[in-house]
């Protein structure tokens, strides 16, 4: 018994493996994908030679996606925060411009959680290693800059703390974009937004809602200007080496 999955398209599941349906609704749905991503820009559908071989490895921008989930009292689903985030990064890269080389890893959805209304959530020591795991195959496989791309209001501090261990542990250049600070601020009390929030969760739900698509392409064009100046931005001195300080 096979079972054949394939993001993007369908392919009914049968017992013999083979495509086609049986018709007695044993058919499994695999239009879906798994996220929202720009198949151009997006990580897993690049091989290893792919990656090993990749242009202009120390100017591309590696993007890594966190989203928490948790009940932001927007009569949303848990998961609004990463389909906000990814509308607006997918957005983002189908719209930059040529000299804008970008890779954009899997959202990353565990995250801290400290609220009652929060799901799903792991401990600070976990969440540290997760992110530094991940960023560390970034910089394992060759590329330099990585940018924490942040949805999630609880995570805001952990990004900026990790960052800074695995710019010391791997010499990667490291980037931090919180959602909140582009407009778009899911924390309950923070005194963010909310309005805006609500017409874009309604425009990416598929609603005719025209100042939520507004909201996100203002909002994924700040993000592709904020994009730009990383790529421009001089490499990390030495390789990223921190000299040995000799104190007297």
């Amino acid at each position: 018994m096979a079972l054949r999955l394939h993001l993007g398209d369908r392919m009914p599941w049968t017992p013999d493996g083979e495509g086609g349906g049986a018709g007695d609704g044993s058919e499994v749905p695999t239009h879906t994908q798994l996220c929202i991503a720009d198949e151009a820009t997006f990580w897993p559908w690049n091989n290893w030679p792919d990656l090993a071989n990749w242009p202009d490895k120390d100017r591309t921008l590696v993007v890594i996606p966190l989203a928490g989930m948790a009940d932001h009292g927007l009569d949303g689903p848990l998961d609004s925060e990463e389909t906000v985030l990814l509308s607006v990064l997918k957005l983002a890269s189908e719209t930059r411009p040529s000299d804008q080389p970008l890779l954009v890893l899997p959202p990353l959805r565990w995250a801290l959680g400290p609220q009652p209304d929060c799901a799903f959530a792991i401990e600070p020591d976990t969440a540290c290693n997760l992110l530094e795991e991940v960023a560390g195959s970034v910089a394992y496989t060759g590329f330099t800059r990585a940018v924490f791309l942040n949805a999630s209001p609880w995570n805001e501090e952990l990004c900026k703390a990790v960052s800074r261990d695995l710019r010391i542990h791997h010499r990667l250049q490291m980037f931090g974009i919180n959602l909140s600070a582009l407009g778009l601020d899911f924390h309950p009390t923070r005194g963010g937004e909310r309005k805006a929030l609500r017409h874009v969760l309604a425009a990416v739900a598929g609603a005719d809602n025209a100042e939520g698509t507004a909201i996100l392409q203002k909002t994924a064009a700040h993000l592709l200007a904020l994009f730009a100046e990383m790529r421009d931005r001089p490499a990390l001195a030495a390789g990223g080496e921190i000299p040995r300080q000799h104190w007297p």
